[in-house]
């Protein structure tokens, strides 16, 4: 009873080692390369598959996911003769399960350092000052070469990303000093510009000021010429009018006798004006004699054109 009990658990231990190097389970995301006889037979994807015991192994699992390798920091030197201390990181994927198994021993540790020597090779091309703000191009580069190196061992070389970028404290230090004397350049540059606006706009502000005020005097001139021949010729029009209104005067029955009274109302006024306003008085040979003098005003009158003896 004990010796069939014994031989049952053999065979029930073998049925299960059979079982377990006759049924696979491949998880998703995942390839393995299956052997047999020590040769390359197949390569198994995600599900349920049987193998044929002792002949069939499955040598290498490989995931199918996009793997992020992460790549030792390096010291580069510049083109500019500067040490930079450089780390990155890499984005990979296995496209051929069976390239990536035969085609190279440890393809994760061969595609880091060929990122390493890449990466000084591109960083030597190019100056310092250059190397921050040529991080994306140098990711291009590497990319391409590494993609390029990658392809016959069944991998893609997705990203190349540098993380950090480290100069010595010294070049810091410059770099920090340059950086400031920068700014201060473009502080003192922004300044002269807004003064020099500043009396330029000034300069404008004066000249139309200049440019208002004397189109102002010329329309001020110009208004004050218009109104003076205005007023001058309103003046020889009412002196007009009113030479001819004494020249119709004269015409009408008692218009000349008008005409003599207001003759020596006028010269009686202006003689006792300028006797009042002046020390010196000429007088005439007969002061007395006002008839004489009222006689050659109608006589000048009278020869006026248009004037006409009294009847």
């Amino acid at each position: 009873m004990s010796g069939e009990l014994i031989v049952g658990l053999v065979f029930t231990i073998l049925a299960f080692i059979i079982l377990a190097k006759t049924a696979v389970i491949v998880p998703q995301q995942t390839a393995f390369v299956v052997e047999r006889l020590g040769k390359f037979s197949t390569t198994l994807h995600a599900g349920f598959h049987i193998l044929i015991p002792f002949f069939d192994v499955a040598r290498y699992k490989h995931t199918l996911k996009e793997v992020a390798v992460d790549v030792p920091e390096q010291v580069c030197i510049t083109r500019d003769n500067v040490q930079v201390s450089i780390d990155g990181i890499l984005y990979m994927k296995v496209l051929d399960p069976e390239r990536a198994s035969y085609g190279i021993t440890d393809y994760k540790f061969a595609i880091s350092q060929l990122a390493q020597t890449t990466l000084r090779s591109e960083i030597g091309k190019i100056d310092l000052d250059r190397t921050f703000e040529e991080r994306t191009n140098i990711n291009i580069q590497v990319v391409n070469e590494l993609d390029k190196a990658s392809a016959p061992w069944g991998v893609k070389v997705l990203r190349y990303e540098i993380r950090n970028i480290s100069p010595p404290q010294d070049v810091l230090n410059a770099m920090e000093k340059q950086m400031r004397a920068e700014r201060e350049k473009r502080a003192v540059v922004l300044t002269s510009e807004g003064e020099r606006d500043a009396v330029i706009n000034a300069a404008d502000g004066n000249k139309q000021q200049v440019i208002k005020a004397s189109e102002a005097k010329k329309q001020q001139q110009i208004n004050e010429a218009e109104g003076q021949a205005a007023a001058i010729l309103a003046i020889a029009n009412a002196t007009a009018e009113g030479i001819r209104k004494v020249a119709e005067a004269t015409q009408v029955t008692g218009g000349y006798e008008a005409v003599q009274l207001r003759v020596a109302e006028q010269y009686i006024t202006e003689f006792g004006e300028l006797a009042k306003t002046s020390n010196t008085l000429v007088l005439p040979a007969s002061v007395a004699d006002v008839g004489s003098m009222i006689a050659l005003a109608m006589n000048i009158i009278k020869q006026k054109p248009g004037a006409s003896s009294p009847q």
